[in-house]
């Protein structure tokens, strides 16, 4: 499976909101694209998908920015990727359905929807906190986490 630009940018945008959650505080895309140097541009027709899926919500003004529409528990790669992935879970086009339509029954069947499946119910069982959780154990390859 190839995520595009714009999915792993939803996904490290969506981490970073996540581990902020607790705080209450809207994120601007400014701080987010300097943090992780991704063009402003570029993240804001991310969010602008992310908050058209539900994904996101967002303040304007000079307090404003954005936040995760739900704690990140309650939300999944499936949910992010969904958002702004418009391509990922579209139907196979038919590759020989007029010459060989058991042979299509049997792709559709036995592959393109066994695929579709196991990557739906793959993403759909992570969480934004699952993966929060794992950016954090990742803090201090030494194994010591330093407070502040």
């Amino acid at each position: 499976m190839r995520i595009s630009a714009k999915g792993r940018y939803a996904l490290a945008a969506t981490i970073h909101l996540a581990q902020n959650f607790d705080s209450g505080e809207y994120t601007t895309v400014l701080s987010i694209s300097e943090r992780f140097g991704i063009s402003k541009i570029y993240l804001e027709q991310v969010f602008s998908l992310l908050k058209r899926g539900n994904i996101v919500t967002s303040v304007k003004g000079a307090q404003g920015g954005y936040q995760l529409a739900r704690p990140p528990k309650a939300l999944t790669l499936y949910d992010v990727l969904s958002a702004v992935e418009l391509t990922l879970f579209e139907q196979n086009d038919a590759t020989v359905a007029e010459t060989a339509p058991e042979i299509e029954k049997t792709l559709v069947q036995s592959v393109y929807s066994a695929l579709d499946d196991t990557l739906k119910n793959t993403l759909a069982a992570i969480t934004l906190e699952q993966l929060v959780q794992e950016a954090e154990s990742h803090l201090s390859d030494d194994g010591f986490m330093f407070y502040i």
